[in-house]
């Protein structure tokens, strides 16, 4: 069974929010959509967090990777998997760099996706 807290998703597109919410749920993840960078950056509470799935390139020109890289800084670690339909060989490597659980080239699998979230169940994040 999945774990029980919420994965976050976080992208400007909304059929790509629509689609993994509804992929996710599918397999019994609860999940929270954020439709900016700014949604994102005015919550507060990440105690139920399990894992965010965030785009690279976001709305105004905010970074996911910038994103994680502040709420490190603010003491705050969760389990993230990047999504990008931009795939640069420098993003990748500040991706991975920052300590992603997956970076996933959109159109991605739904496996890769699932399969990352096992991961973090399973404590490898």
């Amino acid at each position: 069974m999945p774990n029980q807290k919420i994965v976050y998703i976080v992208d400007d597109d909304p059929s790509i929010l629509d689609s993994v919410q509804s992929l996710l749920r599918s397999y019994g993840y609860r999940t929270e959509v954020f439709p900016s960078a700014q949604a994102f950056e005015d919550h507060t509470n990440f105690d139920k967090a399990f894992c965010i799935v965030l785009d690279i390139n976001l709305n105004d020109g905010f970074s996911g990777i910038d994103m994680m890289h502040r709420l490190k800084s603010a003491g705050i670690f969760v389990p993230h998997v990047y999504m990008t339909a931009n795939d640069d060989p420098a993003v990748r490597m500040a991706a991975l760099e920052s300590g992603c659980l997956a970076y996933l080239t959109k159109p991605f699998s739904a496996d890769s996706l699932i399969e990352s979230l096992a991961k973090a169940s399973q404590g490898l994040a």
